[in-house]
């Protein structure tokens, strides 16, 4: 049985394995990753996100929690910081789920960003695909946390859910965080905190300004993740919006959007590192312009 049977039947150590072959680039991923494609497309895709604090692994916990008395499958993707003396993930959101780890009908995987910018790792899209192939219900992705600017998210996930804490200076943040325009679900964590009714006030202020696409306006839900309040409601409004956003033009809008990533990412890994590091010092010193050195990568790559 070769590892792509082993993945669709269940066994978690090839599923492991292909993991680590995404993440680190190697070879034997895509042709793996094209063999699985025609059985992805099935999975709910929840992207979480939010800034550092806010709750988001205890959230994701609860989420996996009510989805597994359910007897549905969970795979969750948690993109952590990236440790300076290995370069590996720091395992903080594998740590807080720990008590999942004995439960066969839940995979999770800690990835790096390993410099990559806007909340995910560069392999986010790839890791999705595969435990979406490999039969879970539910794939969550949990970002990093970096703040305004981790929009990344929103090209992935189905369903987009922007975590706030009252208190924490997000009801200053909501009027101009860039963050809050990719939200399909609002949800305010820690609710049981002061300024959580006048948070949820600013946000449907903040809503009646903004026009989005689709017919649809997210929805503002209250929970207190550490004990599980609104993490019913929460999953109803997830349901909600998954049911009428994922329409086809919205389906192929997203997939427009991961394939300009995918194809970056395929031309970058062509040039080695050396090869920027040397165009770089020919730059700095005068000796070439930018424009050329472009010119002769784009006239070499079409070799």
């Amino acid at each position: 049985m070769d590892i792509a049977q082993k993945i669709t039947s269940g066994d978690t150590r090839s599923l492991a394995r292909a993991a680590t072959w995404i993440e680190n680039r190697r070879p034997e991923a895509e042709p793996l990753l094209k063999e699985l494609f025609p059985r992805t497309g099935r999975a709910m895709l929840i992207g979480v996100t939010g800034s550092p604090g806010a709750g988001k692994s205890t959230l994701c916990d609860q989420l996996t929690r009510s989805l597994r008395a359910e007897g549905k499958t969970v795979g969750i993707i948690a993109v952590d910081p990236t440790s300076p003396y290995t370069g590996g993930a720091i395992l903080g959101d594998r740590i807080r789920m720990q008590h999942h780890h004995s439960d066969p009908g839940v995979f999770i995987r800690s990835m790096a960003t390993r410099g990559w910018l806007g909340g995910l790792a560069s392999a986010t899209t790839e890791m999705t695909m595969l435990l979406d192939a490999a039969g879970f219900d539910t794939v969550i992705v949990e970002t990093v946390g970096v703040g305004q600017d981790e929009v990344e998210i929103a090209r992935l996930a189905d369903v987009t859910l922007v975590v706030m804490v009252p208190g924490m200076g997000d009801d200053v943040q909501a009027i101009k965080a860039g963050i809050m325009e990719i939200a399909d679900v609002f949800v305010i964590n820690k609710a049981d905190q002061p300024g959580a009714e006048k948070l949820e006030r600013e946000l449907k202020s903040y809503l009646t300004l903004s026009h989005r696409p689709y017919g649809w306006s997210p929805k503002i839900v209250q929970t207190v993740a550490s004990d599980g309040r609104g993490i019913t409601e929460l999953l109803d409004a997830t349901r909600e919006y998954h049911a009428r956003g994922t329409s086809r033009s919205r389906a192929a809008d997203i997939w427009k959007i991961r394939l300009r990533e995918m194809l970056r990412e395929r031309l970058l890994d062509r040039f080695p590192e050396s090869a920027f590091a040397a165009a770089g010092r020919e730059v700095a010193d005068r000796k070439r312009d930018p424009y050329s050195i472009l010119h002769d990568w784009l006239a070499a790559n079409e070799k």
